[in-house]
């Protein structure tokens, strides 16, 4: 699946445009402004790709997933594909509240200079105190299954690199991901 991040003028709404693998394209509205602070969903796309979640929001796109914020653009839908697309979500509704709480985490950590593993742990405990455990002294690190601190110190790393790269994109230029999980 190819995505393809537009940079617009500052303060203009935004959006991507997503060419699956099967000949559909569809245009997702973006959730943040335009302008040099890096889009939302290519945050979430750069920390699902760099922590090797499949089961994410772009996974969960590229298997048949249509959101409310996406519109199609072009290409035969395949058959039944919104109830397809409603069975996906209601299915992965764990793992795309984990995709949602690992950027989370790995912005918070891409945000910081040179985090040792203990601010990352930290930093973890923090962002995931409201994470429902249902066994008396489980972490929520375990329930969400958080990579170790130096995967997600990656993670931040490639982060900070996307964003350095969507800060130079001048207004109507573009990056062009590849989704290969």
């Amino acid at each position: 699946m190819r995505v393809s991040f537009r940079r617009f003028p500052d303060h203009s709404s935004a959006y991507s445009v997503i060419e699956r693998d099967d000949g559909v394209v569809y245009r997702m509205k973006e959730f943040t402004r335009a302008g040099t602070r890096l889009p939302h969903d290519l945050r979430h796309f750069v920390v699902e790709r760099e922590l090797s979640i499949a089961d994410g929001i772009w996974g969960g796109i590229a298997a048949g997933m249509v959101y409310t914020s996406m519109d199609h653009v072009q290409g035969r839908r395949p058959p039944h594909s919104a109830e397809r697309s409603d069975e996906l979500q209601r299915a992965r509704r764990q793992q795309l509240m984990r995709a949602e709480l690992l950027a989370n985490l790995v912005e918070a950590i891409a945000m910081l200079d040179a985090p040792s593993g203990d601010d990352i742990r930290r930093l973890t405990r923090t962002k995931l105190s409201t994470v429902p455990v249902t066994e008396p002294g489980a972490d929520p690190a375990d329930v969400v299954a958080v990579p170790p601190p130096e995967v997600l110190a990656g993670a931040a790393r490639a982060l900070q690199l996307e964003a350095a790269r969507w800060a130079r994109l001048r207004v109507g230029e573009e990056l062009v991901c590849e989704w290969r999980l």
